[in-house]
């Protein structure tokens, strides 16, 4: 075989998305259900397989019959960053937060009073709550596929001075399922993400609408939101692990970059003195373009929140960072995002 002078960009490469409606079976390429991540960068997924390579009794050194591999229980990882565009971002989102297709709205909901999710490879359908995720290489026939993923981690942050407060993501995905195909043919992506489908920090223009534990008119520099919805995987088959559950505790907190003046300034105190019994008005938390989220444009409402850290930050001018927790009171939303 002779060598091979073809090259490939690292920006050659994608990452794909599409919605699966039934376990153990990964979404067809036809039609075209899947959407581009608009990733910065495109890294090597964790197929995490069981390896032995004990010495076993008879040899000091390792036989090619000691030799073990498994990957039925392993759960594979991969992980992404880079823009958050609205078609990726409503299925990332819409994961989850456990929603089903068909409910989708654009306004992404958590209760809080949720109870654990769970689904196997005995039911008989689960539109919209895995995914089936495509990196897509340039050279022909060299897919690498992957199916029943539930996103575990999800960070949706923003910078001002960094592309002008352009909203970007970071996920975390699993699956517990043996690896659809490392050599797949060519998956057909339906529409690349646009300029259109971006958010901006700019959208939240009203100051009454940028709200911090019940402070409202923020003048902000970052902020970064993290869900968290960690998948327990169990059962074993020929496939992988026959059922995914969500019974570990949901998530969302929220750390922010804010001007230090009038407004700001009694953080400190209310970081002191909070109570559990501190009325819901007082704690909400709030960023957004209106006082209400609406489909198509980005914002995070946090109707119940507890400060987690209130801290000067220097620089040209005293910054304060802030974090708070999103915190149920048994029958609204704990947290919503709308994109």
């Amino acid at each position: 075989m002779a060598i091979n002078t073809a090259a490939f960009s690292p920006k050659q490469f994608q990452v794909l998305i599409a919605e699966q409606d039934a376990f153990g079976t990964i979404e067809a390429g036809g039609g075209n259900p899947y959407h581009a991540l608009d990733v910065d960068s495109v890294g090597t997924p964790s197929l995490n397989p069981t390896q032995v390579l004990d010495v076993r009794t008879g040899s000091r050194v390792l036989q090619k019959e000691d030799f073990f591999q498994d990957v039925k229980t392993s759960v594979k990882e991969i992980s992404v960053s880079g823009t958050a565009t609205t078609a990726a971002l409503d299925m990332l989102l819409e994961n989850i937060m456990g929603e089903t297709e068909s409910s989708a709205s654009g306004v992404y909901t958590f209760a809080s009073n949720a109870g654990v999710q769970s689904v196997g490879k005995t039911d008989s359908s689960q539109e919209g709550t895995l995914l089936s995720v495509v990196i897509k290489s340039p050279l022909t026939d060299t897919d690498l596929s992957f199916k029943d993923c539930v996103v575990t981690s999800l960070t949706l942050n923003g910078d001002v001075g960094t592309e002008g407060g352009r909203v970007k993501f970071s996920a975390t995905l699993q699956t517990g399922s043996i690896v659809e195909d490392l050599s797949d043919a060519s998956t057909t992506v339906d529409t690349s993400f646009g300029a259109s489908e971006n958010y901006f920090m700019s959208n939240w223009s009203d100051t009454s609408y940028r709200k911090i534990y019940g402070v409202d008119d923020l003048v902000m520099s970052t902020f970064s939101l993290t869900l968290e919805n960690p998948a327990t995987f169990s059962g074993i088959s020929s496939t992988g692990y026959e059922v995914v559950s969500r019974a570990g505790e949901f998530s969302a907190t929220l750390d922010v970059s804010v001007k230090y003046d009038v407004n700001t300034e009694p953080l400190m105190a209310s970081f002191n003195n909070q109570t559990q019994d501190g009325s819901t008005a007082a704690q909400a938390t709030l960023l957004n373009n209106d006082a209400s989220l609406t489909d198509g444009a980005f914002g995070i409402s946090i109707p119940k929140s507890f400060l987690t850290n209130v801290a000067f930050n220097e620089g040209d001018v005293m910054m304060m960072d802030v974090s708070v927790k999103a915190v149920g009171d048994g029958s609204n939303a704990l947290v919503e995002v709308a994109c």
